[in-house]
């Protein structure tokens, strides 16, 4: 915390804006590091969801580590910041590979990667250009999720090869995307298990053939959480669990009180004859994820709260604006009497799209002792890196 920080409550900034429950926060980052460290395995944060350096040392236990972001600008600031060890989870575009270049040359470790023999001629040729090497890591689909090639697929060997005789093979990174749709603990378990089984036998493919792989990489927040058996794994990304939201709930990767992320709203009007509250918060507070859509309970933009983070039985966000948030109330429960100017909390349906709508996290701590009938203190300002 800074000495700086104004001491003032949740009831004094303009709304709608980011809250951050830092206890809540430190809680969920030492669940993870301590699962993985049980199964030996090191932890690559994904810092695209908070994109902010004072978060990112709460999964790192205050000091800089290895992590994965999703732009150059987020690996440039934490660059900036001190963090030498960085994986550029997204594709590479070659007009891209001059920033990564400049990055190398500051003594910045940055790995990139790629799903293509174009995009590896473009890396090999830009590293013998600036007499430097740049670590690339094979991006193999598991699960059709997204990108990656497939492990029996010869392209897997070209593109290694390629990187190989270039010195810049660095390893073979796997997303279990579809993770996010298994509705059971078992379900989860399996992919993870696919996961792990995917990355490992590309990484076996490539070491038959005289290739050195260091590193083989998978993660995402719900397989990291399932999890039981990492043999042959390096190390594991995850982002979202530093937060959690209503998607990883649903999922029953964590539960509402482990929710870190809310944003405070004010009521500003009432519409009684369709049962509505409405508020200053809408899409461009919230985003428009309806992540929760497919689940076995829909929760509409998200759930709400009052100030101090109890849920109000029944009470969901069910519409959205651009800047007016519709509150409606669910399974038989009485619309609440909230007069105009009352100020409550939503929980996110996606902490990482809600978390990029808002500049920076008014920080509260759960963990102070409550004084009743009090307003949570803040006790200070995280803010979030800007720019792509």
């Amino acid at each position: 915390m800074t000495a700086s920080a104004p001491h003032t409550t949740l009831a004094d900034p303009d709304t709608p804006f980011a809250v951050l429950d830092v206890s809540r926060s430190q809680r969920n980052a030492q669940r993870l590091a301590g699962r993985l460290q049980e199964l030996g395995v090191a932890l690559r944060p994904h810092v695209k969801t908070a994109k902010s350096l004072r978060v990112a040392a709460l999964m790192h236990g205050g000091r800089p580590g290895p992590i994965t972001v999703s732009t150059l600008a987020e690996a440039e600031a934490f660059a900036d910041g001190g963090y030498t060890d960085i994986t550029y989870a997204v594709g590479i575009a070659p007009h891209k590979l001059p920033r990564v270049v400049a990055l190398l040359r500051r003594g910045i470790t940055l790995q990139v990667l790629l799903d293509s023999l174009e995009q590896a001629r473009a890396v090999t040729a830009a590293a013998r250009e600036a007499a430097v090497s740049i670590p690339a890591l094979i991006e193999v689909d598991c699960d059709g999720h997204r990108g990656g090639v497939l492990v029996d697929d010869d392209a897997l060997l070209a593109i290694g090869h390629e990187l190989h005789k270039a010195g810049c093979l660095d390893g073979i990174l796997v997303h279990a995307g579809e993770s996010y749709f298994a509705p059971t603990a078992e379900g989860q378990r399996k992919a993870a298990a696919h996961e792990r089984d995917v990355a490992v036998a590309a990484a076996q493919r490539l070491r038959q053939k005289g290739m050195e792989v260091a590193t083989v990489s998978v993660g995402s927040t719900p397989t990291a959480h399932a999890a039981t058996d990492l043999t042959g794994v390096t190390e594991v990304r995850a982002g979202n669990y530093v937060f959690f939201d209503l998607v990883m709930a649903g999922l029953g990767v964590c539960g509402i009180e482990d929710l870190a992320l809310s944003v405070a709203v004010t009521v500003i009007g009432h519409r009684p004859g369709r049962g509505w509250i409405l508020t200053d918060g809408g899409w461009m507070a919230m985003s428009r994820d309806r992540g929760t859509a497919n689940q076995a309970v829909d929760q509409g933009y998200g759930l709400v709260t009052d100030l101090t983070g109890n849920l109000i039985p029944g009470l969901v966000m069910t519409g959205a604006s651009q800047e007016h948030g519709i509150l409606t109330a669910r399974d038989g429960h009485p619309l609440p009497d909230l007069p105009v100017g009352a100020r409550l909390r939503i929980l996110p349906n996606h902490a990482c799209a809600t978390a990029a709508q808002h500049h920076g996290y008014q920080v509260i701590d759960s963990a102070e002792p409550p004084t009743p009938g009090a307003v949570p203190r803040i006790t200070d300002l995280w803010q979030r890196i800007t720019g792509w």
